[in-house]
């Protein structure tokens, strides 16, 4: 049965590079699954550094959308998974949902993120492999001015709950340091 690590934190605030230390610690076997799409130069760039900084032996997958559907038909061949990131997961799934982002459809939404987040929750506890997950936690912040930006912050802060339930560990990144969370008992 597959481990949980979830890891999360603010913009910048060393999630990514805190779950590549944890997964290379762990083992030489890593799959890095990466949802970044390059839709313009400067997310090319950042793709870009992301990929210099990882290993070389690491196999990397680009999945923007539909990971557990993918794993369930292509078994992974790494001891650990590093899922970088929910957030943008998320965000693909969102806008795939509805592509009009003047006119928000709410439901149709959550249920495609709740689609995508029970497929994903259920290929890593079908896993035998030991899954790192890092997402930004966005409801520390303004409530979002448009209808778009709240459906996103909703969304993500219940994937992120959804996830964090059935994780072995969660930390919290704040200014490179991790802290780790422990769930209150029988709450």
């Amino acid at each position: 049965m597959g481990q949980l690590t979830l890891i999360l934190g603010g913009a910048r605030s060393g999630k990514s590079t805190f779950a590549e230390r944890l997964a290379a610690k762990w083992s030489e076997q890593v799959v890095y699954i990466a949802t970044a799409e390059a839709k313009d130069e400067e997310m090319a760039a950042r793709i870009a550094v992301h990929q210099q900084k990882r290993p070389s032996h690491w196999q990397t997958l680009e999945l923007p959308l539909g990971i557990g559907a993918f794993v369930r038909t292509h078994p992974l061949s790494g001891d650990v998974v590093l899922l970088d990131c929910l957030t943008l997961l998320v965000t693909n799934v969102l806008l795939a949902a509805n592509p009009d982002v003047e006119a928000i459809d709410e439901a149709a939404c959550h249920a495609a993120v709740e689609r995508e987040i029970t497929a994903l929750a259920a290929a890593i506890a079908a896993s035998d492999a030991h899954w790192i997950v890092v997402s930004n936690e966005v409801g520390l912040g303004l409530v979002p001015p448009y209808p778009l930006g709240r459906v996103y912050r909703d969304t993500l802060g219940w994937a992120n709950q959804q996830l964090a339930r059935s994780a072995t560990a969660v930390y919290f990144m704040l200014a490179g340091i991790p802290m780790r969370l422990q769930p209150e008992p029988n709450l």
